[in-house]
């Protein structure tokens, strides 16, 4: 597992311009997330309009890397990478992740779709290769912590509807 929290929103504006500044944040080594919130320290943290997709979650066997092999976190935007997960197939599920400090459920709402951003900051093509594989929005339902390395996942159940 790897977790990124960008405290800003890097790709704004148009992706010939480049990205904004990458200030302090990026890969971390643990992240602390929040009931209905998300990731403190994260720009959509305790973001109203957020609050569906505070959390991203990605399987690490889509990233485009026949566009370039070191493409990671860092390039996606996404939160948390997992490897062995088809993480796109549980839209609409509740799933859980456990690094040994106990287990943080995640509502997995929608399909993370990828910007032109993408071919931007990993190459020509890397939109359309993330297109049904780049990852999903969710809502932490509990508290909890995640920490770099071995990962536990386990489906909950369908979603719960509001």
């Amino acid at each position: 597992m790897q977790l990124l929290v960008s405290p800003v929103h890097r790709y704004s504006g148009r992706p010939a311009q480049g990205p904004s500044a990458d200030p302090a944040g990026g890969l971390v080594q643990q992240v602390h997330v929040r009931r209905h919130l998300g990731i403190v320290g994260d720009r959509y943290f305790a973001q109203p309009a957020h609050r569906d997709a505070a959390v991203t979650i990605m399987a690490e066997e889509n990233l485009p890397t026949s566009i370039d092999p070191a493409v990671g976190l860092r390039q996606t935007r996404r939160n948390i990478l997992l490897r062995g997960v088809d993480i796109d197939a549980y839209v609409d599920w509740t799933v859980e992740l456990d690094t040994g400090d106990g287990p943080i459920a995640f509502t997995v709402n929608r399909a993370a779709r990828p910007c032109a951003w993408m071919d931007a900051v990993i190459g020509p093509g890397a939109q359309r290769a993330l297109r049904g594989k780049g990852g999903v929005r969710c809502t932490p339902l509990s508290d909890g912590v995640l920490s770099v390395g071995r990962a536990s996942f386990r489906v909950v159940g369908p979603r719960e509807r509001r």
